[in-house]
């Protein structure tokens, strides 16, 4: 792009948005319809007597030009109610004309006011910056960019295609964002625009962006996992989160480390399809379910990807409606656009041999994708891992400050009885989704995922003569990937690279991911051991005051 002249960025002071236009109205003591009653009222009576007595002299032949006292009031209070009905109708038709007028320059709409207390202070005071760190600035921008401005502000340049008009996505995020602070009159102030590749997300990751928001991110660990230390990345903002989480990577290290087994990888994705009648659906059913068809059907689905590779086809029947659930490896992709293209490839290749087949959708929800489900509870979806670790009766008392026996039968009845008591599916642990949340957060994840990925069931058992603890999570489906959406951001990769597992495995495709899931079920297993004890000991509640309290004043803030 050409360089623009920009205009010099003076320290003027950023203030706040302009307040609408005061009316003439605005300043009047007492309440408008009290106001314009009574001019009304004093108008039409004067005019009244006023015209009562010029026809009585008239008549009369009295000289118009000699004037009682009584008709001097009247005069005088038919000039003042006029001067007010005129002054008033005439100054909010000439105010609104004056706001109805379009945007003509950048001066215009970027004009600020103060507060009139600030402004008194600025006569007794030397001059300083009056923009306060909440208060938004103005960007210096070129002749060109504000004309953009004004274009997107009136509709006739869509905000969605700044990208491609411009070719310069940082330089059409800063456009959209001015657009958007002067429709709506409201400060994007502390929402950073800087110091971010806007290009990385095009067409990938975010549309019409305006900005980004700062998560922090905290590390626990070291995690012992499968004989390998992990510091794992997590993006939150709940207070003693992390520690906790810590604390357990603690107790698990301490005991020798953690286990993890993957049971089983494969991504699904289950369209509907619509018959005339049931039984056509049922031979469809019937076909895909037939070994003798998965072959032709395989090569079908893995023309889609070099990873993709097709592992079992099962079909739910509704009346005349079928749901077929494709479920494949996806690499190291989490692999839903991946599964999707291979169930498209099938699809029209049945068409083939089924022409009344009618899509209805490409996903029927029988996937299950972002929603809590039993088809993912029972069959698993993304990568199914256990993991397990004993913790010695020793670690229990000084790192975990409770006991054997306490922890068992509050897991008895908390995370089993409790979570069936309240109907729970899927949802027999203490806090999994906290620990996957924000992992997620931090390694570029589908944080929607969140839902069927933190299904997990916490089980705890005594074992070496009832000494120390085996506690294990198993987890269904964990939809995790270390290649495409957003882990290839610059900050989420980073964190990725933490773990060893940023990108993808070219020797070994789809064990990135593999192993990214294994950390996320082994950092799980380190949150539930310590929530736990925690709960068991009664240290919750005094953990969560003392680490998970804003500290600042709020009634000073407020005021």
């Amino acid at each position: 792009m050409d360089d623009v002249r920009r205009r010099p960025v003076t320290p003027t002071p950023t203030l706040k948005p302009s307040p609408p236009h005061p009316k003439a109205s605005e300043a009047l003591p007492r309440p408008l319809y009290i106001t314009n009653t009574i001019f009304f009222t004093l108008f039409f009576s004067v005019a009244y007597f006023l015209l009562h007595r010029w026809r009585d002299k008239i008549r009369t032949c009295s000289p118009l030009h000699v004037l009682t006292f009584s008709e001097i009031a009247a005069l005088v209070c038919l000039t003042a109610s006029v001067i007010y009905l005129l002054g008033f109708f005439g100054i909010d038709f000439v105010q609104s004309f004056i706001s109805s007028r379009p945007i003509t320059s950048h001066d215009e709409y970027s004009t600020w006011y103060v507060d009139d207390h600030h402004h008194q202070q600025q006569k007794h005071q030397q001059p300083k910056c009056l923009f306060e760190e909440e208060s938004f600035n103005i960007t210096a921008l070129s002749e060109e960019d504000d004309e953009i401005i004004k274009q997107v502000i009136s509709g006739s340049t869509p905000s969605y295609s700044l990208e491609s008009k411009l070719g310069d996505c940082k330089r059409a995020a800063k456009i959209r964002r001015e657009a958007l602070q002067i429709t709506s009159g409201k400060s994007l102030e502390g929402m950073p625009l800087e110091d971010f590749d806007y290009e990385s997300i095009l067409g990938q990751c975010c549309e019409m962006p305006v900005g980004y928001v700062q998560i922090p991110v905290g590390v626990a660990g070291p995690l012992l996992l499968d004989r390998k230390e992990y510091t794992v990345p997590m993006a939150t903002t709940e207070g003693c989160l992390v520690a906790s989480t810590n604390r357990g990577c603690k107790a698990i290290y301490a005991s020798g480390g953690a286990n993890s087994v993957l049971l089983k990888d494969g991504m699904t994705r289950a369209p509907v399809v619509r018959f005339s009648t049931a039984k056509r659906a049922a031979e469809l059913k019937l076909f895909l379910q037939d070994p003798n068809n998965f072959d032709t059907l395989s090569v079908v689905f893995n023309r889609s990807s070099r990873f993709a590779r097709l592992q079992d086809i099962k079909c739910g029947l509704a009346g005349k409606n079928l749901y077929i659930r494709f479920c494949c490896s996806t690499g190291d992709a989490m692999g839903m656009n991946m599964v999707s293209k291979g169930v498209q490839n099938v699809l029209d290749f049945l068409q083939t041999d089924f022409p009344d087949m009618d899509v209805i959708g490409i996903s029927g929800n029988f996937c299950s994708d972002k929603k809590s489900a039993a088809v993912n509870w029972i069959e698993g979806r993304g990568k199914s891992v256990v993991c397990e670790a004993v913790i010695k009766e020793e670690v229990v008392k000084k790192v975990l400050k409770t006991n054997v026996g306490a922890l068992l039968e509050l897991n008895m009845l908390k995370n089993l009885t409790g979570s069936a008591m309240a109907g729970a599916l899927g949802g027999f642990n203490a806090h999994a989704s906290n620990i996957v949340s924000a992992i997620y957060i931090a390694t570029g994840q589908d944080p929607a995922q969140n839902v069927e990925s933190s299904h997990c069931i916490t089980m705890m058992e005594a074992v070496n003569d009832g000494k120390d603890l085996h506690v294990s999570v198993t987890m269904p489906s964990i939809e995790v990937g270390t290649v495409g959406g957003g882990t290839q951001l610059a900050s989420q990769s980073a964190c990725l690279n933490l773990l060893g597992v940023k990108g993808a495995n070219k020797e070994n495709p789809g064990s990135n991911s593999r192993l990214l899931a294994t950390i996320v079920a082994g950092s799980v297993l380190a949150g539930e051991l310590s929530l736990m004890s925690a709960l068991a000991a009664g240290q919750l509640v005094n953990s969560h005051m003392k680490y998970n309290r804003s500290s600042k004043d709020i009634s000073k803030i407020g005021s």
